[in-house]
């Protein structure tokens, strides 16, 4: 091709590369070994004929027979820094592709073909797929083994189907797709390399499967040529991920690409858990001639309306009760407004789980708050008095403590979750929002029953009575957790949507937070320390992503441990302007620890921590940091954390005593 054919690239200065070095340069894609040698300049391909090791990043060195050669960096081959080629013969003899080179007023200019037209790969084709079904949002890091992938997944986001977030640490990416779903019900994707880089999502992708969170996986993977021998980073990524996974997939060259991907897909959004696809390396850049899939045609509704024999029963037991009291948990998330109108028919008091706390605002008259370890004394109340409990989506964990010594109809789209823990007197199969309409019009209070709105009332009346009471219990070591809450309850807007860590500071939350009709994300059943922070970014690219929760702002708590789990992750937020807001309650020490090693008459061990200035960190990555060591600073600060544009924490010095 001759030079006018050529597209002249520069790749530096004169100045840039002294006599007798190497270095590595980008001519647009092409990765190429700028030489500087005995007063000569030269370029050749970059990667040694062997396993592709940089040849820039290597050295001019003498041979045997004072030969100069550029040496590789990773094992040794030789080539002539002017020519490229080896020394000897052998299978080296082909040498090194050399590019043109031109020296114009002291810049270096390397002349290469004219970028071909980009070739359709099978990951293109399978990224078309996953947007056709809906998924919008990818958290990850690139990596080695998924560049193909990810150059599929860049021209997505050029193209705006996608929005890509780079994060620090993969269990970041996982945590934040675990809450994406459980915001949304819609799954988003994360990305990583073999070995390690997957591994390190499991922590994640087990907070999303045993919280019913949709979510895809997609893991690089070693070339297929080296699968099973021990290569760099080759472990058996299908055995690592059975467990944790509803579906598992290797891509291979022979598979049908988009009917994987759609399967992926379909399982992460019907199943309600985790999806995962690995993504041996060389498959990756595979032509592909093949449409992308779409879901059209492989999904159907979900209302499932109950039998008509259950509903007669449950009209009936609910009909005959006194006391009836509504439970609701996650599951009931979506029928919001049946629920209620339900229970305002019915004068029942709505009791929700720690895990679907919000759901029901608590200045509802018929709220009552949570039930459970995590809750107030007005719910314990209620269900102890109670003599039939509806409990609407719940999962019975043992942390919330449903009394099994009640009459219970108990209603779930999830059949194995009826009555999974123990006999209940009606089991329903149904979603919630359909059961609380067929029941609309034939359920009603009974005249002879309590009157237990009106007891709701004064019972929130005596528990806001005995919070603002326990503030006497300051004694100068910290900030009482209920000062922080009742500020937070007070200052958050009511769509706001809450990532909540585990520890004090979540027990704290649960039971002191009055909710307006705000969103709660929590580590439900895996209970993982470090899900706050990362949690809250998932749901944040979910503000960004889907019109009903355009706006709404996001607030994470968490303790100082579990902070620190995941701290780099602030500049992921930084760097992508995420609208957060942290409230981080620092006691210097994993609280719920200290206090379970007392309980447990245990000596307190290896519990206190060594922490820097948080708030001062936050400003080091370039967001809005600040530290409250008094009660009266606490809505100063938080109006202001709350009012910055861009992710900022509130560091609040707090005694591990008072939860």
């Amino acid at each position: 091709m001759s030079s006018e054919q050529l597209d002249w690239i520069s790749v530096g200065q004169v100045s840039d590369l002294p006599e007798g070095r190497v270095k590595t340069v980008t001519a647009r894609t092409t990765s190429i070994c700028l030489v500087h040698f005995d007063g000569q300049w030269s370029a050749m391909d970059n990667h040694c004929p062997h396993q592709k090791g940089p040849l820039g990043e290597g050295t001019i060195e003498k041979g045997v027979n004072d030969e100069c050669w550029i040496r590789c960096p990773w094992h040794g081959w030789d080539f002539d820094p002017l020519t490229g080629k080896p020394p000897g013969g052998g299978v080296k003899d082909h040498g090194q592709k050399m590019f043109p080179i031109e020296i114009r007023d002291d810049e270096i200019f390397v002349g290469i073909e004219p970028e071909p037209e980009r070739v359709r790969t099978v990951t293109d084709v399978m990224v078309e797929t996953m947007t056709n079904w809906g998924v919008q949002s990818v958290f990850g890091m690139v990596g080695h083994s998924n560049l193909g992938l990810s150059d599929s997944i860049r021209l997505s986001v050029a193209d705006k189907k996608l929005k890509y977030y780079g994060i620090r640490h993969e269990g970041a990416a996982a945590f934040a797709a675990s809450a994406y779903g459980k915001l949304t019900g819609k799954p988003a994707a994360c990305l990583t390399i073999a070995g390690p880089g997957a591994t390190n999502l499991m922590t994640g992708l087990w907070d999303a499967k045993v919280d019913r969170a949709p979510v895809l996986a997609l893991t690089g993977q070693v070339q297929t040529q080296v699968f099973g021998p021990g290569a760099f980073q080759d472990i058996d990524l299908k055995s690592a991920f059975q467990a944790v996974s509803r579906f598992s997939q290797t891509v291979l060259s022979t598979s049908k690409h988009a009917e994987l991907m759609s399967l992926a897909c379909k399982n992460a959004i019907v199943e309600q858990d985790v999806a995962h696809l690995i993504f041996p390396d060389d498959v990756q850049t595979l032509p592909s001639n093949k449409k992308a899939a779409t879901p059209a045609g492989r999904v159907a509704g979900h209302q499932i309306t109950p039998a008509q024999s259950d509903m007669d029963a449950a009209v009936e037991m609910i009909n005959a009760a006194q006391r009836p009291v509504i439970i609701v948990g996650h599951g009931a998330h979506g029928a919001r407004d049946q629920i209620l109108a339900m229970a305002e028919r019915i004068g029942a008091p709505i009791l929700t789980t720690f895990k679907a706390k919000g759901l029901v605002p608590d200045d509802h008259p018929n709220a009552g708050g949570v039930l459970g370890r995590s809750g107030t004394p007005i719910a314990s109340w209620f269900m102890t008095l109670a003599d039939t409990l509806i409990v609407l989506g719940a999962s019975f964990s043992n942390h919330t403590g449903i009394t099994p010594k009640r009459n219970m109809i108990q209603v779930d789209y999830d059949r194995m979750q009826l009555g999974k823990f123990g006999k209940v007197k009606l089991p329903i199969w149904g979603e919630i929002g359909s059961f609380c309409n067929a029941c609309a019009d034939q359920v009603t209070k009974q005249k002879t029953a309590d009157d237990q709105i009106s007891e709701l009332a004064q019972r929130w009346e005596m528990w806001r009575t005995e919070k603002h009471r326990r503030l006497e219990e300051q004694q100068g070591e910290g900030i009482h957790s209920f000062a922080v809450f009742d500020t937070v309850g007070r200052l958050a807007p009511s769509n706001a949507i809450f990532a909540v860590d585990v520890g004090n500071n979540t027990y704290s939350f649960g039971r002191y937070l009055e909710t307006k009709g705000q969103r709660v994300l929590m580590s439900g059943y895996l209970g993982s320390i470090g899900f706050g922070f990362p949690a809250a970014m998932g749901a944040w690219a979910a503000t960004q992503d889907l019109e009903e929760f355009a706006g709404r702002k996001v607030i994470s708590v968490s303790g100082d441990g579990g902070f620190g789990q995941y701290p780099m992750d602030f500049t992921t937020a930084v760097k992508y302007g995420m609208n957060i807001t942290h409230i981080l309650l620092n006691n210097s020490q994993l609280g719920k620890i200290s206090k379970e090693q007392r309980a447990g008459e245990w000596p307190v061990w290896e519990t206190n921590l060594h922490n820097p200035s948080f708030a001062a960190f936050a400003r080091l990555c370039g967001g809005h940091g600040t530290r409250v060591t008094d009660s009266n600073e606490l809505e100063q600060a938080i109006s202001e954390a709350l009012a910055f544009e861009g992710p900022s924490l509130v560091e609040i010095i707090t005694d591990p005593e008072l939860v």
